[in-house]
């Protein structure tokens, strides 16, 4: 294999091509950003970069000269346009075309938006800066979303002196990953410091004065920020051949066509731990599957299936959050340490009779780390849990 190109100059991506050179791989490496920026870490956008904490050179991932020493072929400011799976081609926007004996796709996502304009957005550098100039005492600000990257700016923005409303279609906000009372938990976090939550409100358009809703009332504001979710970066995809449904689509080992693989947010792959397919917007998956990705592309021989158990943090207000697993689609929440109303606490999740999941919020790492272990092993339910611990519902 002499060339290989990695499409996405994400975490991902770098993870990727630092462990093509670190496995030893000696040939043509092209990686390719959309983003004139060398790659840069995004979860900070909402939280140290948003409240101005961070000066945006502390997102660099890797400084130039570890760059440089990588020996890639380095395009940044270019988006891919299509791909030829028979030519083994990736085509740009500059009108270049790449050859490639192998390819890795790591084109991210980007934010969902709602109709009418002039709504920030929170996925890049620029969107989080252009953001952060506007907040302050007294400012108006709505946040349309109340899931952790909406809520972290919610929060942020509080801090700053905003006067924020958080709208949420949902009756309690992200209950369908973390369970109900975790999720009214949540709630009183904000509500408690004169956030303005609506729950059960839908926006159906942004105006010059603030949001529309559903029912036909207007909320004022100065600004507004859109966090309903988001789309896998696959327009360009069309008609190459590639399986797209919900990002790449992908077997246990990220391979989505012959010496084709994808890693971080675009993919879509089937995890055996778990036994689903998956696709994970989580900054530690990204760096954990573009290195498994490299490695697969690079020795065929010895391909190793990708079933991590997943991590994510936020940090909202005082409350560390942390949690391992998967936690969409279970059926069962119980708390296994500490308490809730303390919000210092770990609850654990069931899928089926197994231990899928856990949440620890204000608790030292050791405190969910045996919960790992649990859901890495595929640990019973009933086994795992003790007896006199009292599920709190699904």
């Amino acid at each position: 294999m002499n060339r290989i190109v990695v499409i996405g100059a994400s975490a991902a991506g770098l993870a990727a091509v630092e462990t093509l050179r670190r496995e030893g791989y000696e040939g043509a490496l092209t990686l390719v950003g959309d983003e004139p920026v060398a790659p840069y870490d995004r979860p900070p956008l909402s939280k140290q970069v948003l409240s101005n904490e961070w000066a945006p050179e502390r997102l660099e991932l890797r400084p130039t000269d570890d760059l440089t020493a990588l020996g890639l072929d380095l395009r940044l400011g270019v988006a891919a346009t299509g791909l030829e799976l028979a030519d083994r081609t990736v085509r740009l926007a500059d009108g270049t075309e790449l050859p490639y004996d192998g390819l890795i796709v790591a084109t991210g996502v980007r934010p969902r938006r709602l109709p009418g304009e002039g709504a920030h957005v929170l996925r890049t550098l620029d969107d989080a800066l252009t953001l952060r100039d506007r907040l302050g005492p007294g400012l108006r600000l709505v946040v349309v979303g109340a899931g952790f990257l909406g809520a972290e700016a919610a929060a942020v923005a509080w801090r700053l002196g905003a006067r924020v409303t958080l709208l949420e279609p949902a009756p309690v906000p992200m209950a369908h990953a973390v369970g109900t009372e975790v999720g009214e938990m949540l709630t009183g976090a904000h509500l408690e410091r004169g956030v303005d939550l609506r729950c059960g409100v839908g926006v159906s358009e942004v105006t010059e004065d603030g949001v529309l809703l559903t029912d036909g009332r207007v909320i004022d504001a100065d600004e507004v920020l859109v966090a309903v979710g988001s789309q896998p970066n696959t327009e360009w995809l069309e008609g190459s051949g590639l399986a797209v449904g919900d990002g790449v689509v992908c077997d246990e080992y990220c391979e989505a066509a012959r010496n084709v693989y994808a890693a971080g947010d675009v993919a879509r792959w089937y995890n055996p731990l778990f036994g689903v397919s998956m696709r994970i917007e989580h900054r530690t998956n990204a760096a954990e599957q573009g290195m498994a990705a490299a490695r697969n592309l690079l020795r065929p021989d010895a391909r190793k299936p990708f079933a991590p158990v997943p991590y994510f943090w936020s940090d909202q207000y005082d409350m560390k959050i942390q949690a391992y697993g998967y936690l969409r689609g279970h059926d069962e929440v119980a708390v296994v340490d500490g308490d809730l109303g303390e919000r210092k606490f770990v609850v654990a999740y069931r899928t089926g009779d197994r231990v899928t999941g856990a949440l620890a919020v204000g608790m030292p790492p050791k405190a969910i780390r045996q919960w790992r272990q649990a859901i890495a092993a595929g640990a019973a339910w009933d086994e795992a849990v003790r007896t006199e611990v009292s599920p709190t519902g699904a």
